[in-house]
């Protein structure tokens, strides 16, 4: 055993986490240029990749260098100094860069064929000249600022993912002077110069904004002659360091951390191929940047604006629109009572093949009924405008108890949930920010009422944000249960992260970081324990990230007793499938579609009795030890079944859009047998969603329903 144990530290059966990571964006970048993808669709996955990208540099790769600064001299799992990653990441990402243009290029392409013109400034006809000209004395000149850089006036401040033009002009003294000019953001970056009254409808045209911007530049410098005008872009560093311990007011201290955030180090550049090297001296000197964080690449800068694109109102090239089943058959006329719905049997929804409806629902209903007493819930990415987050003020406002702790560390969304818990606040919503060195991650509501004399409570678990926006982008799950001793683990929670309470006994739930990991490898481990006894042994389990050295080695144990393992991971994947003696029975999927999947599930046989649990962790350090996470049991046999053969199984099936992973750490797709049309799992779970609610229509009224086994 001591053997094994040594032979399973060895870094050569780890994948690295920042590699894996780009593995992840290669499989959205092909996505771009997947013809099963209608064009505008595929745009966006270049856009995504982008955006993706830029967040990499300014978490992962600030990272990388943070551990060089300070002289961490750890290795990763996988054997590599802070130092080796970084250039491993540098030696990486410009091909990566390259293919996109080149993808960019074959796509724009076939756009303009479908009559959506991508246009530089100097390929512009005469009619579309004449509209990007007054456009930009219109709306551009007036915005402008033109920053110089002398000795009377310092270097100015270049924000994070701003787009910039480098100028360098001459005077009638002939002597060179650099100046900046910002692309306003506020402004979009593809402008439209379609003439007015041209084409049927069907057309669109559009010139890059800093192209725009340098074709006029000269107006910008009257008296002076423009001689050089080059784009470029940076990306700073956005990690927030947050000493909590220290903190007075921990939502002071965050804002106060979003403002430095604007200041980072600056962790890449992004510049064209004409840029001249004495233009980039300038800037690496004064951005005072590392010279190998440059990056050369063909135009367009910063693809993230194609985004833009899907406004287009072509739906011949998009994906077909859909409306989520309302699965739960709820009454008709006004809002529904979800509590009758949730007493009859437990509820398991599958956004976004279903709707989201019925947790918004649960929250306003409570919100307006006599018989509730409490709302408790966790918000970690809101959005704008939720529904939710107002029906939690109407309750307070009326006088019921409302809990609600708005995690403010949600990376990127601190702007937003400080607004809301100000707003939440003014309506005398108890409002906390969660434990002491430690993230709320976990996704739970609890409504407790009165009925009949007694107190019920009903509880919704789910793997997504409460967010009614990504509801209908992400693969989620949620789980809607009045089950008591879930309500009692619900209420034991919420005492955690609001009060001082500490309870290390949960019935229904896995808590991190009290007692997830130890429950989770249990669970493995009595896996292990059939295989080894000869009753088999089998797990899927599905999620976003795999990245805990102990869970790993322990899969890899399971996997040299003979369990049969299926690990469905989207994103980051640090274990190796397929390896001879170590995990020859262990396969890793990663399915990258229409709908970014987001649900987590984890699955153990257990000899033909299931346990089956959905929730908010991944298997990474910091959700099991640095993370309030939850992971709840589906305890109703029928819905447990759902998730193994409608679902899980239909991730396995998939041959569209799913890619296998091989020992080395690389990915190859799948490919439907010889002679069978590709099965795409996210197209047939719609369709599979859209038949119920069919054959539910054709019953007519719906009947009371029957309860399925219940375990415990």
């Amino acid at each position: 055993m001591a053997r094994a144990k040594t032979k399973l530290d060895d870094p050569s059966l780890y994948v690295n986490r920042e590699l894996a990571l780009l593995a992840f964006q290669e499989r959205v970048l092909e996505e771009a240029v997947d013809p099963a993808n209608p064009l505008l669709e595929r745009a966006k996955y270049l856009a995504i990749f982008s955006s993706n990208l830029a967040e990499f540099y300014m978490v992962r790769v600030a990272g990388l260098k943070q551990q060089i600064a300070a002289g961490v001299s750890g290795v990763s799992d996988d054997g590599l100094t802070a130092a080796e990653q970084l250039a491993q990441v540098r030696e990486r990402i410009p091909a990566m860069l390259a293919s996109a243009r080149q993808h960019f290029e074959v796509l724009r392409a076939e756009l303009a064929e479908a009559g959506i013109a991508l246009l530089d400034y100097a390929g512009l006809n005469e009619e579309q000249r004449a509209v990007a000209d007054a456009y930009f004395e219109s709306d551009v000149f007036p915005v402008l600022t033109p920053l110089a850089f002398d000795p009377g006036r310092p270097f100015p401040h270049i924000s994070n993912l701003s787009m910039n033009i480098a100028i360098v002009v001459t005077g009638p003294d002939g002597e060179e002077r650099f100046a900046r000019v910002k692309v306003p953001k506020a402004l979009p970056r593809l402008v439209p110069v379609t003439a007015e009254g041209s084409g049927a409808g069907r057309e669109h045209a559009f010139v890059w904004l800093d192209q725009l911007v340098v074709a006029h530049a000269g107006s910008l410098f009257p008296g002076y002659e423009v001689v050089a005008a080059h784009p470029f872009r940076i990306t700073r560093d956005a990690e927030m360091v947050i000493q909590e311990l220290e903190a007075d007011d921990l939502l002071e201290t965050i804002e106060q951390g979003i403002r430095q955030r604007r200041f980072g180090s600056v962790v890449r550049m992004t510049v064209e191929p004409t840029m001249p090297d004495h233009i980039r001296d300038i800037l690496v000197e004064n951005l005072d940047m590392d010279p190998a964080d440059v990056i050369t690449i063909e135009p367009p800068l910063g693809m993230s604006d194609l985004f833009a694109l899907s406004k287009i109102d072509r739906p011949d090239l998009k994906y077909a629109t859909f409306v989520p089943a309302l699965t739960v058959l709820l009454g008709e006329g006004e809002e529904s009572d979800i509590f009758t719905a949730i007493r009859e049997r437990d509820i398991l929804l599958h956004h976004p093949y279903e709707s989201f409806q019925p947790v918004v629902s649960l929250i306003r209903q409570a919100a307006h009924d006599p018989d509730v007493l409490a709302i408790k819930m966790t918000l970690y990415r809101v959005g704008t405008d939720s529904p939710i987050v107002e029906a939690l003020i109407d309750a307070a406002v009326a006088g019921k108890e409302v809990a609600c702790l708005v995690e403010l560390k949600a990376r990127f969304d601190e702007e937003s949930n400080i607004e809301w818990a100000r707003a939440l606040e003014a309506a005398g919503v108890h409002v906390v920010y969660g434990l002491v060195g430690l993230k709320t991650h976990s996704k739970v509501v609890l409504v407790v009422r009165r009925e009949g004399g007694k107190i019920r409570r009903y509880v919704h678990v789910g793997t997504g944000n409460y967010n009614t926006v990504t509801a209908m982008l992400y693969t989620d799950l949620g789980l809607l249960t009045c089950d008591e001793k879930t309500g009692e683990d619900a209420s034991a929670l919420f005492n955690l992260v609001t009060g001082y309470a500490r309870k290390n006994d949960y019935r229904r739930f896995l808590v991190a970081p009290v007692d997830l990991r130890e429950r989770l490898s249990a669970l493995i481990n009595r896996e292990i324990e059939h295989a080894q006894a000869g009753r088999g042994g089998r797990m899927i389990l599905k999620m976003n990230s795999l990245v805990d050295q102990k869970m790993i080695r322990l899969l890899y144990e399971a996997s040299q007793a003979g369990v049969d393992i299926d690990l469905l991971v989207r994103g980051v994947c640090c274990l190796r499938p397929g390896v001879s003696g170590i995990s020859e029975n262990i396969r890793v999927w990663s399915v990258v579609g229409r709908f970014l999947e987001h649900s987590r599930i984890y699955y153990f046989a257990n000899n033909g009795d299931p346990d089956v649990y959905i929730g908010s962790a991944d298997l990474m350090p910091r959700n099991l030890d640095r993370r309030v996470e939850v992971l709840a049991p589906v305890r109703d046999s029928k819905l447990a079944n759902r998730l193994r053969d409608e679902v899980l199984e239909a991730y396995l099936r998939d041959t569209a859009k799913t890619r296998a992973m091989r020992p080395d750490g690389t990915y190859e797709r799948v490919a439907a047998p010889e002679g069978e049309a590709p099965y795409n799992a996210q197209e047939a779970l719609l369709k599979m969603r859209k038949s119920v609610v069919r054959r539910r229509k054709r019953k007519g009224t719906p009947q009371k329903r029957k309860s399925g086994r219940r375990k415990g």
